[in-house]
């Protein structure tokens, strides 16, 4: 089978590897299309720990259950499914444990003909999404599910900035609080971003390019319950200026590394919360999944690009152009 693969000078590369053979409790699922996540172009730049030369890299796919091992329900052969990429979340719900990993490192995930998983990975695909739009769901979809709602504890009541919208979490974090009721801004550098934001519902959006942007979204929303980041670095400072008393900041990355120092005064006495989150556990996987069908939600799919192409939708990841999930195609 065909497969994508990171190679010891951190290039990704198309090899041909065997066919998995399932075993007890495992389920072959032969891929319809996969979607990149920025976890996979940090592996390409060498910059995600453990790093294995010759694993096949991706952690969301769509397709259907080819092959079925002892153990496994045979209603599953044959069905459109999606998988959660969490391996070993461990018994403590609320983070994960030493052995954790995700699918696609150290394991052969997604960027594959084929990929082999637990049959307690499976989620049936949303009857209302397309094949393209399943595969972006799982590991972006799981992130902001658990950072809304578990940590966030998300309510129709609340004023939400995310920031940074273009990327795969923040559109779902996005949908997500909209569909729940909140008030939803957001945040990007691009315009054309920002009014796509505004068409699927957020009430308005800021450049935070822009040195003013911050007063301007106090002015506009009057200041936030929660704000949703993935960035980091000094801009943690000027979210904490824009939080309403008790308000929460989730953070599930740190693109923009360390900030230079932190407004602790600010946040002890306005009682703020500076929450880390990362992926979800396996309950949450399943309430994500159900969220969507229930709600209707469709993920925004920015491309869909031929396997055999996969490099120029990680150069689009690279260069940060998109609006919404890059997907690849095996048809």
């Amino acid at each position: 089978m065909r497969a994508l693969t990171i190679q010891p000078n951190n290039q990704i590369q198309f090899v041909d590897k065997e066919k998995p053979s399932v075993g007890k409790g495992q389920v072959l699922v032969k891929l319809k299309a996969a979607a990149l996540n920025h976890r996979d172009q940090f592996i390409r730049e060498g910059k995600y720990p453990g790093i294995k030369p010759g694993v096949t890299i991706g952690s969301d796919g769509c397709g259907t259950v080819e092959e079925i091992g002892e153990e496994v329900e045979k209603s599953w052969l044959g069905k459109e499914v999606i998988m959660n990429p969490n391996i070993n979340w461990g018994e403590d719900i609320r983070v994960q444990g030493s052995e954790y990993s995700i699918l696609g490192l150290p394991v052969d995930g997604t960027f594959a003909e084929y990929v082999l998983v637990e049959a307690d990975r499976l989620a049936p695909k949303p009857e209302h999404l397309s094949i393209e739009e399943a595969a972006s769901l799982p590991l972006a979809g799981m992130t902001a599910f658990r950072a809304l709602f578990h940590h966030g504890k998300l309510s129709e009541t609340d004023t939400v900035l995310i920031s940074g919208v273009g990327g795969g979490v923040a559109q779902f974090a996005m949908q997500f609080a909209i569909h729940a009721g909140a008030k939803v801004y957001v945040t990007s550098s691009k315009t054309e971003k920002i009014e796509k934001a505004i068409s699927s519902g957020a009430l308005g959006g800021f450049d935070y390019k822009d040195s003013n942007w911050s007063k301007e979204a106090k002015k506009e929303a009057g200041g936030f319950d929660l704000v949703i980041d993935s960035a980091g670095g000094d801009q943690i400072n000027t979210l904490i200026k824009l939080m309403k008393p008790a308000g929460k900041i989730v953070f599930y990355g740190a693109t923009n590394g360390m900030p230079s120092n932190l407004d602790v005064f600010r946040m002890f006495w306005n009682q703020i919360t500076l929450q880390g989150s990362t992926m979800a556990n396996d309950d949450e996987f399943q309430s994500m999944v159900q969220y969507v069908g229930q709600r209707n939600i469709k993920p925004i799919v920015h491309s869909v690009t031929p396997f055999e192409k996969a490099v120029e939708a990680f150069d689009a990841m690279r260069d940060g152009a998109q609006m919404g999930k890059l997907v690849l195609s095996f048809a």
